[in-house]
């Protein structure tokens, strides 16, 4: 595809800070239109300000819930009138602290938005960009988690949620066979509070046990995500993958830790 004649459009949840804008910003950069939709309106318009010009008229900002169906329609609906397709989902928005505390006192209601957030935002983002997706056989990229394969104690809303993202791939990669590919990435730890809008911005600062637990010697950043969610958007890149979760997570959990 000649990406100037035909620029490739991105919807990105949660796109607008956090690993989401790091997203962002790796697309845009790369020739892609984007539409960022994030339920933070300070944090969209904070991004869309930082944008040079040129960038700015690729980007179109949409505040709502990803768990709100007439909030994902509307967004879909608004990128197509402003760039007249989509070619690839990027499904990155949810809840992303992971203590419920113990799971026999997390509330029912709370238990629910997690999901709701996590699991239901991929699929309601899925199932209102498809048909647009499949007209140039686009790509799915939903963001699981390490904590899909193991876990810490008090995460089992979090965790739940992301092994859901896992099955959610595999199973929409099979209905989609021949017109979407749908994979996901599982990262691991990324460090994002240095991609927060500035009223909650900090500059992270990371141990030496911090950087060793991990064999590639650091702790992640946005750009590692990015990088991957740009390769498996490129269907002449990746066209013969689909269904597949990539663990990105400088090998942590392929690490055996003991304690004394």
């Amino acid at each position: 595809m000649n990406d100037t004649q035909h620029p490739r459009v991105a919807f990105v949840t949660g796109g607008a800070q956090g690993l989401g804008l790091g997203i962002s910003l790796h697309l845009l950069n790369a020739g892609w239109k984007v539409m960022m939709f994030d339920l933070d309106e300070e944090a969209g318009r904070k991004a869309m300000e930082a944008l040079s010009t040129e960038k700015r008229e690729r980007c179109l900002f949409f505040a709502g819930d990803v768990a709100n169906e007439d909030d994902v329609a509307l967004a879909i609906q608004r990128t197509i009138d402003r760039f007249g397709r989509i070619d690839g989902l990027v499904n990155n928005a949810g809840i992303a602290n992971p203590d419920n505390g113990p799971f026999e006192h997390l509330a029912w209601e709370s238990w629910l938005r997690v999901i709701n957030v996590n699991l239901g935002g991929a699929f309601l983002a899925a199932k209102h960009a498809t048909q647009h997706l499949r007209k140039n056989k686009g790509a799915i990229v939903n963001m699981a988690s390490t904590r899909a394969f193991q876990s810490e104690a008090n995460s089992e809303a979090y965790a739940a949620t992301k092994g859901g993202i896992v099955a959610l791939t595999h199973a929409m990669a099979v209905s989609l066979s021949g017109a979407v590919r749908v994979n996901a990435i599982a990262p691991g730890w990324i460090e994002v509070a240095d991609w927060q809008k500035s009223a909650n911005r900090s500059t992270p600062v990371h141990s030496e046990t911090d950087k060793s637990q991990h064999p590639a010697g650091r702790v992640g950043i946005p750009a590692d995500i990015a990088n991957a969610v740009a390769f498996l958007l490129d269907g002449e890149k990746s066209g013969f993958i689909t269904g597949e979760t990539l663990r990105i997570d400088g090998g942590m959990t392929h690490k055996m830790i003991y304690q004394d």
